[in-house]
Formats: structure tokens, C-alpha cells, sequence
């Protein structure tokens, strides 16, 4: 099943530019996975040590934040779509 993955512009030099990519996933875990497989690094970028999404990356699942859903464990189907996107701080 493909998912559609929108990424924002400081990951898109791991996908040659790329703002939007198709991959495979039963679950967002799954769907990470298979980024590292087609991106290496992006792993690294999205998850920390301890295989949880690093706290400054935000992920939505159709809109949804999957903080409030299963988080890595929230089942995926076609037509999907997850977008990252980069915590933003200022002062």
C-alpha cells in the first residue's frame, strides 16, 4: 500500500530535492523504516537513540497528529498521507 509522505525543506537534500515521495508502511514505524531504506539518514532526522520520534519532529497522519493517535504504532493504508513537519521555535 502507498502512502504519500510530504517532506520539508531541511530533509529534502535526502530526497534529491523531492517535497513529496511514495513509500510502502503497514504502520508509521513501518513507513520510517522504508524511508531509511530509500533515504539514508532520515531515520536518524526523525527518530532518536531509542527508536521514539524525536521530540522536535511532528508528524501528521491525514491532518492528525500521531501523538494523539498510536504514534509509531498508528496503522497506515493506501491513499494516505503523513507529513512531517519541523518543530519551529523563536523569540
Amino acid at each position: 500500500m502507498s502512502v504519500t509522505v510530504r517532506i520539508p525543506g531541511p530533509l529534502r537534500r535526502i530526497t534529491n530535492g523531492e517535497n513529496k515521495v511514495e513509500v510502502e508502511g503497514e504502520n508509521l514505524g513501518g513507513l520510517i523504516s522504508a524511508l531509511e531504506d530509500q533515504y539514508p539518514g532520515m531515520r536518524e532526522r526523525l527518530l532518536d537513540e531509542e527508536g521514539k520520534l524525536r521530540y522536535f519532529v511532528n508528524l501528521y497522519l491525514n491532518n492528525e497528529d500521531v501523538r494523539f493517535l498510536e504514534g509509531l504504532a498508528t496503522a497506515l493504508k493506501a491513499g494516505d498521507e503523513v507529513s512531517i513537519v519541523p518543530a519551529v521555535a523563536g523569540g
